[in-house]
């Protein structure tokens, strides 16, 4: 009962309170009998048609969206058209949130805070062409020391790295022992960062200088720009700016790929029950096609995995 715009007498007011109290009474006990869920509250749990959506943390049911932490700076994997992040990865991951129930909802940032991202809680996983390597599973740093929990990795992408390099490759650079002596350009926190210093002890004396930039388009900048003669990136990713960049007239590939692995989608090693649920999804769209579709619609269709795994990166 509220109050009431209509003056009364003391006496009707108190006859009218103690009925709506009786009443109030009985509401509440018909309502304690229907209503079982926390809080008391008539909130009805969320459901899905989506085959695999009972997988999925109840947390992450409830939200409707799995967060995703991403740099999408790395055409044709993950890149911004407009306000909107596409290519391979937001398609992959498109596919799986139908197999889910949920959208992944993309956010970038640097390429070295989104693993840290996910210790936080910031994000629910990381998905950007992230070479999956005992390193980052186990949390641990160049050197080996321990940095972080470290991560599992659901792998979903099979990849080689190349070399891009200005058009016409005027320094003749057609595999890594051709750097010795040069400058390269690369994007701070990557594993092509690590291949580069590997390079740079095998150089000894002859020594290769590394260029590290928050972002892979400032390194490619510094290659057109002649500041630096190599670049390195996975294959799909070189092949498509020496196709794109300035009509195909700013760079090219140096020698053949290298290093084959695997790219992974980063998860806490605390949130298990998401991983598998991811990889119970990838295995889904894998058998019915859906993931083919996006292969060969980005022209990456030879970087297909066979079956879905977790953590297989060396």
């Amino acid at each position: 009962m509220t109050a009431s715009t209509t003056r009364r007498t003391t006496a009707a007011r108190s006859r009218i309170a103690a009925v709506g109290a009786i009443a109030v009474a009985g509401a509440l006990i018909l309502t304690g009998c229907g209503d079982q869920t926390e809080g008391g509250s008539a909130t009805k749990e969320k459901t899905s048609d989506a085959p695999l959506f009972s997988k999925l943390p109840k947390k992450i049911q409830d939200a409707g969206v799995i967060k995703v932490g991403t740099d999408a700076a790395y055409a044709p994997m993950e890149f911004t058209e407009g306000s909107k992040i596409v290519g391979v990865d937001p398609d992959i991951a498109e596919a799986l949130g139908k197999q889910l129930g949920v959208k992944f909802q993309f956010t970038s940032g640097t390429f070295d805070g989104l693993i840290t991202s996910l210790e936080t809680g910031r994000q629910d996983v990381a998905m950007s062409s992230i070479t999956d390597n005992k390193k980052r599973q186990e949390g641990l740093d160049d050197k080996g020391a321990k940095i972080g929990k470290g991560v599992d990795f659901v792998d979903y992408f099979s990849s080689g790295v190349s070399l891009l390099v200005k058009k016409g490759n005027p320094e003749n650079i057609k595999s890594l022992d051709d750097l010795c002596g040069k400058t390269v350009a690369v994007q701070r926190g990557t594993t092509y960062e690590d291949t580069f210093k590997t390079q740079a002890e095998k150089c000894g004396d002859k020594k290769l200088t590394i260029e590290a930039f928050d972002t892979d388009a400032e390194a490619q900048t510094r290659v057109k720009a002649g500041g630096a003669v190599a670049d390195l990136n996975d294959f799909p990713v070189t092949a498509y700016v020496a196709k794109t960049s300035g009509g195909g007239n700013d760079f090219e590939v140096g020698g053949a790929q290298a290093d084959v692995g695997l790219f992974g989608i980063a998860v806490s090693k605390e949130n298990t029950q998401l991983r598998d649920a991811i990889k119970e999804a990838l295995d889904a769209i894998i058998k019915d096609g859906s993931y083919a579709k996006v292969l060969e619609k980005w022209n990456v269709k030879d970087s297909a995995v066979p079956s879905a795994t977790i953590n297989a990166g060396k």
